[in-house]
């Protein structure tokens, strides 16, 4: 299957250059060094080449995003929604390209992933776009002499540094917000995957004046620090691992810029003996399996791979997840009838390996399905089957750290208040999965996990509106909804007028 893409063009070589999006010019970068971008479903192809920027770069970038500032700022807010709509438009006709760009970009399955994520990322822009009027201050009733009001206005410019695990998804939470609210955007691609950011800028870019959004490429420790330090910059978005969300946390916050972290996860995902009768137990496990997130390799934040099963139907129910999850088929991300597809590089690869293996030399421990020395016919890139490990004592090292693969583990309980202790030991807050039919049950789980989204007899994505962010190590800030868009990419002003 081709990949094409329309804008920028490439070169007299067989891969095509993918140069950056610079105040609204394509351009390389300054010390003209380029890097590969590799398949990772399919080892060995190249699919494009894309600048490797440094602190320059992001300077350049900046520079840019604060001379278009002022005026985009200045535009009645039905502009920026005439142009967050035509952009909606216009995503979703280029929806298939920027899908099969996504497959070959970071190894997600077409079929259950890459378009899901591309509709997604139209629904984003469709959002943020009908609610740009949204974004405005408030006046109180403070006497006849006196006009107090508030006004709110926008950061300035907003650096969004995205990961590679659903870049398209991620772009869609911070792009189309920032730009509502009246702020200019500078897009920090991941190396592995800066395909589909770039085609979503070029898309994008058609219908924002030159220097709204800009999208810069290279390594994170040079022309992403720099983005970091650059006293520019207003606001840092930052979705990716926990660690290095501390250390974005550090510096930008050495000169008090804005920054929203979205970090990372290991989320319980909690069922109660009445979510596993027959008449219940195929939607359950189907819901496991989903929440789970096997079908993006794991490689979710969201990822509920702490699964913990009532000890009356620990052994019926995992044998009839195990059978479930065994369904599924693992190939390459283009084929449609794949349903998980790759992992996204060799070092990635690599760390799962290691924690399967931790766990395998756990005393006790059970491996009842293990997809780790999964070989697929024909298939040449990096690739792991489901791995579930049962028997699993919840202070081990698969239990409390984020492995980002496609590995689940499988812990008893018997009593409420003990798995509701056992689901909150852990660092993370970000996601949970309840299953259970009894309201009582349900709600007041939910209510003391320490986790900033759980779900109830639901294991999909998050919802479109939503405010969606972690507790504890798993982040600050809220994004995908128009309450996480006002907190996190406007400011309040007060203003008081003394009347006659």
């Amino acid at each position: 299957m081709t990949i094409t893409t329309s804008e920028p063009t490439t070169t007299g070589t067989t891969v095509p250059d993918r140069p950056m999006l610079i105040g609204g010019e394509w351009v390389p970068a300054l010390s003209g060094e380029w890097s590969q971008v590799q398949s990772p479903g399919r080892r060995g192809t190249v699919l494009a080449r894309v600048p490797v920027g440094g602190p320059e770069d992001a300077d350049r970038a900046v520079q840019a995003a604060r001379a278009a500032f002022p005026a985009w700022a200045a535009l009645h807010f039905k502009d920026r929604q005439k142009a967050l709509l035509k952009i909606a438009d216009a995503l979703e006709e280029e929806a298939e390209e920027l899908a099969l760009l996504t497959a070959a970009d970071t190894g997600n399955a077409l079929r259950t992933q890459a378009r899901p994520e591309s509709q997604t990322l139209v629904s984003l822009f469709r959002y943020f776009g009908g609610v740009a009027g949204e974004f405005k201050g408030t006046v109180l009733p403070a006497g006849d002499d006196q006009l107090q009001y508030t006004r709110r206005e926008p950061l300035g410019v907003v650096a969004g540094i995205l990961p590679w695990n659903s870049p398209l998804m991620i772009a869609g939470m911070k792009t189309p917000a920032s730009l509502a609210a009246g702020n200019t955007l500078i897009l920090k691609t991941a190396q592995e995957a800066p395909l589909t950011i770039l085609k979503m800028a070029e898309i994008a870019n058609r219908y924002l004046p030159p220097g709204v959004i800009n999208v810069v490429t290279g390594p994170g420790r040079s022309i992403g620090e720099a983005l970091l330090t650059h006293p520019g910059v207003d606001k840092v978005s930052f979705t990716g691992s926990t660690e290095v969300g501390r250390h974005v946390g550090e510096v930008a916050g050495k000169r008090l810029a804005h920054v929203s972290l979205e970090l990372g996860g290991k989320s319980p995902n909690i069922v109660f003996p009445d979510a596993a009768t027959p008449d219940t137990i195929d939607a359950t496990t189907t819901g496991v399996l989903t929440a789970m997130r096997f079908t993006r390799q794991g490689q979710s934040c969201t990822a509920g791979s702490r699964l913990f099963v009532h000890a009356d139907v620990y052994d019926v129910f995992l044998a009839a997840l195990i059978e479930k999850v065994k369904q599924l088929k693992v190939g390459d991300p283009l084929d449609e009838t794949t349903d998980m597809g790759s992992i996204i590089n060799a070092k990635q690869y690599e760390s799962i390996m290691d924690y399967i293996n931790d766990g395998k030399s756990q005393p006790g421990v059970q491996v009842p399905l293990d997809g780790a020395d999964f070989v697929g016919e024909g298939l040449n890139g990096y690739y792991q089957g489901p791995t579930i490990f049962a028997a699993v004592d919840n202070s081990w090292r698969i239990a409390q750290e984020e492995i980002f693969g496609p590995v689940l583990v499988a812990i008893p309980w018997t009593d409420r208040d003990e798995v509701i202790r056992m689901a909150n030991d852990s660092t993370y807050g970000l996601g949970a999965y309840i299953w259970s039919h009894n309201l009582t049950d349900a709600l007041d789980t939910a209510h003391r996990i320490q986790s900033g989204w759980v779900q109830i007899n639901q294991g999909g994505g998050q919802v479109i509106g939503q405010s969606y962010g972690g507790y504890k190590a798993s982040g600050i800030g809220r994004e995908f909804s128009l309450e996480g868009a006002l907190e996190g990419f406007s400011q309040i002003k007060q203003i008081n007028v003394k009347l006659g």
